[in-house]
């Protein structure tokens, strides 16, 4: 396979690398008296990455608890200690919706275009200092949009500027945190490993549900005041706690992927010239060749239109379920928030099992596009049904949650981290941050565009946006419909290969697949 095309000669701030162990970790290893060992480094980066995006999607989700604070239903709900029932200008008129629409695309949109010039500085510079940095600013700016609460603004234009700020500080997050798992962490049963440490997107978000609807009652600023101060203490764990790569602590890269038989059996002269590889400086590669990596456009494309769907939940989901009757009832803000959090369990749920089918499998888009096409039927099921009584509701968004962010997480970062470490980089691993931004960036386009388009339908109706939603999952599953029959392919022609027999029925399916939805 041929390589990728790189720039033959990086510049003067990609050939520099801050080789350091970072201070937290010092101190602890001279109260220890004993220094740590690569495995133990790895836990210390599965943790703190974790964290680290736990408290970005932490940060993220006080817009949709306070949505029905802002614009409320009239006597849907009473705040206890203001009585405030006509909500908060400027988003209490006609137009509410809309203005909270904007709101989301602001931020989501300045978020996806600084995604790509994140991931870009993050192959160039020293990932721990570039993640505290997004973090405090994000804390700062999220909130700044709650301190208009106390301050009794009521401009549209700064909260819109905020939101805008805030999505520019929160794209340093996602590149970052994957590029650094890449660094630490090899393929085997990357699908499983990444699955369950996906589960902090939905942790986030429930965190995020619980720490401002607690506080709501109290004023709606409150709501955003404390998530902020939280991701910008996790900033200051991440600057004294993560070792972005192995060379930073003096462990080359090849070792650290390597188990612990393979490491006694590399000879001396092996030894000698992996450590004097891991000083090598390579090349970081440009927008344009990460683009030309196999599967990185067709996946990205296919996240476009999946986390359109999962941020549309992820916005709107709270205030949703405090406009519609449940069991001849309306419930209050406080609770709507509350019983969306069962929603992202399902999502943690549906992301393991998405990352463990695909790595049995070895499979990740043939398993993507079926927890796809799983999330239409999901979808029309929760709205047409989810009213009946709270205990389908429950269980119908449980369903739905798994189905909807089990591809959104599988593709965010096993695929991601897959493409990062192509086999066509030739071990170059500066490509993970520009490969994870560009598919990460690309959905978030669509994470923009679904909020905003789900303020102009709610106010038609809410089953034009649960059409919306469900079209669109289709495109997701369609645009991957190609490499996924490649890899159906290749699983058959493997048992194939182990039997001697050919199975006739999964040829023909194979060969309807490849003409229905190819030529």
């Amino acid at each position: 396979m041929s390589r990728v095309g790189i720039d033959p000669v990086p510049s003067l701030t990609a050939s520099v690398r801050v080789n350091r162990i970072p201070s937290g970790i010092l101190a602890i290893e001279r109260i220890r008296g004993v220094p740590y060992t690569d495995a133990a480094f790895r836990k210390f980066v599965w943790v703190v990455t974790f964290v680290a995006y736990t408290a970005y999607h932490t940060s993220r989700k006080p817009s949709s608890i306070v949505k029905s604070v802002l614009n409320p239903e009239p006597e849907v709900y009473r705040l206890n200690s203001r009585n405030v029932t006509e909500g908060w200008a400027p988003f209490n008129g006609d137009d509410g919706n809309s203005k909270l629409g904007l709101l989301d695309l602001a931020f989501l949109a300045f978020y996806s275009m600084s995604m790509y010039v994140a991931g870009h500085l993050g192959d160039r510079y020293d990932l721990r200092i570039f993640l505290t940095c997004g973090m405090i600013g994000s804390g700062v700016f999220v909130g700044l949009f709650g301190m208009g609460y106390f301050l009794n603004i009521h401009v549209f234009g700064y909260y819109l500027a905020m939101q805008m700020i805030a999505g520019l500080f929160e794209a340093s997050g996602w590149p970052s945190v994957v590029a650094v798992m890449g660094n630490w962490f090899g393929k085997e049963r990357r699908g499983l490993l990444m699955g369950i440490w996906n589960a902090h997107t939905s942790l986030g978000n429930i965190i995020g549900t619980m720490l401002a609807a607690s506080v709501l009652e109290l004023g709606w600023g409150w709501s955003f005041i404390l998530p902020g101060a939280f991701i910008i203490a996790t900033g200051i764990i991440v600057f004294l706690l993560l070792p972005a790569s192995p060379e930073d602590i003096r462990f080359s890269r090849q070792n650290s992927m390597q188990g612990d038989e393979e490491t006694h059996r590399v000879t001396e002269e092996e030894a000698l010239l992996r450590h004097e590889s891991s000083d090598v400086i390579r090349p970081v590669i440009g927008l344009y060749a990460a683009c030309n990596i196999p599967g990185v456009i067709p996946f990205a494309a296919s996240l476009f239109f999946a986390k359109l769907v999962a941020y549309t939940f992820l916005y709107w989901l709270p205030f949703y379920l405090s406009q519609i009757v449940i069991d001849g009832e309306h419930m209050s803000a406080t609770l709507a928030g509350n019983l969306s959090i069962l929603f992202d369990i399902g999502g943690v749920i549906g992301g393991v099992l998405a990352g463990y089918i695909s790595d049995r499998l070895g499979a990740r888009a043939a398993t993507a596009s079926f927890f796809l096409y799983a999330s239409i039927p999901s979808m029309m099921l929760y709205q047409r049904f989810g009213s009946v009584s709270l205990g389908i509701h429950i269980t119908l968004m449980s369903i739905t949650g798994l189905f909807v962010n089990g591809p959104y997480a599988l593709i965010t970062t096993a695929v991601a981290t897959d493409l990062g470490t192509h086999e066509s980089l030739r071990g170059n691993a500066r490509a993970l941050a520009t490969v994870t931004a560009i598919i990460d960036g690309t959905g978030s386009l669509g994470a923009a565009l679904g909020p905003l388009l789900t303020g102009f339908l709610s106010s038609k109706g809410w089953g034009l946006v649960f059409d919306m939603l469900a079209g669109c999952a289709l495109i997701a599953a369609l645009v991957l419909c190609r490499l996924a029959v490649d890899e159906l392919l290749m699983i058959q022609q493997r048992r194939n290969e182990r039997t001697g027999k050919w199975n006739l029925l999964t040829c023909v399916i194979m060969i309807l697949l490849w003409f229905c939805f190819i030529e």
